[in-house]
């Protein structure tokens, strides 16, 4: 294939300027609090942060050491990762001396039982959020919960459900590129393997690895599940995708059944003894979404209205980066997700899914492994000519987005990437692995404390208005009073409330 094919350069030209110009996207995006010595912070929530449960931009995700900073809904690439940047700015002058940690892969860990689980309060909603954080220690492991990674949403005005469905297809279909090209976590502190079997090899004292990795966070160190493996869900159509979920979400599974809801202490072990406690205990390189209403289970909210945007999951913390995504690497995925969208999308079936959880682990462990062969429609094909016909077709995609803002921003991002396939030592996992070596005696935490402490300085070191900080301090107040309006409006008991948000009718349209 050479080129962009006759069908999506024709679906392309039929895109009016108006829905081009409506795209738009947000990021989410993880990162450990840590101690200057590289252990992770076992401090709770800074309180100069607000409100963990009701801030509408920083919050906490499986740890309390662990933050999350979210963007709001951005027409540009640029406007988006200048609020995620001012969100950094507030984050550095409240947590004063630690540190964000700028990899996916953690900081050196304690053990297990040590990582702390977040708390968002006395509520009912508050209380089931962190019993599902105590669900998944106990079915994974906390310490897999502390890898971090950036979240795209992504949306077009007039695609309706099937398109989104249709885009999803394609993209697990073709994610491996962008694991192959963004992946940055090669490398891990060996707290992290402690006492579990891996087959990483020892890059230097306290470090494993792989040579050719490009993402352990997406391999099977990452966010991996033998349960979940069994799950066998369906991109089809929502139907299909919903259908799968809600079997999972109330049929119990043994291996969860024998934790039990509540221990012999009365405390809660996790939110049910099915094989997911609730939707997003469900691992993907990407999710169909929908904004829910107070109270509203997820799968509920897309049977009812059908999907509104796409979650992109797949993307490592970039440690060269001071926020952890570039502006070109934006550019990048708003490219890549229009040419899933606009690219023709057969069904799934289950050897293709097989097939592609194949492929995401080779890329993952060993994708510059020169020669990598993956599997494509029933046969195998080097990634790199894969990886070089998917580029060529991007061409005219990335030239009608210049052209419709102006500039050859998106072309220079494409024209990177190409660079990079050609060249895999520009990879920023080669890059790790290089200045791991070069600067750093091969330690992953050293190379990760320098990159860190380096950011921070960046950060600081930027314009901060009086006015950039009241913001700030009143989105964190507000946060706080509007904890303490949810908590004194609670009236069921946390049992009956558990009870009544996973009843399987709160799961129907």
């Amino acid at each position: 294939m050479a080129g962009t094919t006759p069908r999506i350069l024709e679906r392309l030209n039929s895109l009016p300027n108006d829905r081009l110009a409506g795209i738009r996207r947000g990021v989410e995006k993880e990162s450990l609090r840590v101690l200057t010595d590289c252990h992770l912070a076992l401090t709770p929530h800074p309180a100069a942060l607000g409100s963990a449960l009701t801030h509408p931009c920083i919050t906490t995700d499986f740890s309390e050491s662990q933050v999350e900073l979210i963007t709001g809904v951005h027409g540009s690439a640029e406007s988006c990762l200048e609020e995620l940047t001012r969100i950094h700015q507030f984050v550095y002058r409240a947590i004063e001396d630690e540190r964000l940690w700028v990899a996916s892969m953690p900081c050196r860990l304690p053990p297990d039982a040590q990582i702390p689980i977040a708390r968002y309060g006395t509520s009912n909603i508050g209380r089931a959020k962190s019993v599902y954080r105590v669900g998944i220690g106990h079915r994974y492991g906390r310490r897999m919960q502390t890898i971090s990674g950036i979240h795209y949403n992504w949306s077009m005005p007039g695609i309706g459900t099937a398109d989104y469905f249709a885009l999803i297809r394609n993209f697990r279909r073709r994610a491996f590129l962008l694991i192959y090209l963004f992946g940055a976590s090669p490398a891990v502190d060996a707290s992290f393997v402690a006492d579990r079997q891996h087959s990483l090899q020892p890059l230097a004292e306290g470090t494993f690895g792989r040579l050719h990795a490009t993402s352990l966070r997406m391999g099977r160190l990452g966010y991996q599940s033998n349960a979940q493996a069994a799950l066998a869900v369906s991109y089809n159509c929502l139907e299909s995708y919903a259908a799968s979920l809600h079997e999972a979400m109330v049929r119990p599974y043994p291996a969860y059944e024998a934790i039990g809801v509540q221990g012999d202490d009365g405390e809660y072990r996790q939110l049910s003894t099915t094989l997911l406690q609730i939707e997003n205990e469900f691992y993907g390189t990407i999710r169909p979404k929908r904004v829910i209403n107070k109270g509203e289970r997820p799968l509920h909210a897309l049977r009812e209205r059908g999907v509104e945007y796409i979650e992109v999951r797949c993307m490592d913390l970039d440690p060269f980066v001071p926020v952890g995504i570039a502006p070109a690497t934006a550019r990048f995925l708003d490219i890549f997700l229009l040419h899933c969208l606009l690219a023709d999308s057969p069904p799934d079936t289950p050897d293709e899914c097989a097939a592609l959880a194949r492929n995401q682990e080779a890329v993952s462990a060993r994708g510059r492994e020169p020669g990598l062969r993956l599997e494509r429609d029933g046969h195998e094909v080097s990634l790199v000519e894969w990886g070089q016909e998917l580029l060529d077709e991007f061409v005219p995609i990335a030239a009608r987005l210049d052209a419709r803002v102006g500039g050859t921003d998106h072309h220079e991002a494409l024209e990177a990437a190409r660079a990079a396939l050609a060249d895999p030592s520009k990879l920023p996992s080669a890059r790790v692995l290089a200045a791991m070596a070069t600067e750093f005696a091969g330690s992953h935490l050293d190379f990760v404390r320098s990159c860190s402490e380096a950011t921070r300085r960046a950060l600081l070191g930027l314009e901060w208005s009086d006015a950039a900080a009241g913001h700030f301090h009143a989105l964190a107040e507000a946060s706080r009073r509007e904890q303490a309006v949810v908590e004194a409006s609670d009236r069921l008991s946390f049992e009956a409330f558990r009870q009544h948000y996973l009843s399987p009718r709160q799961l129907q349209p």
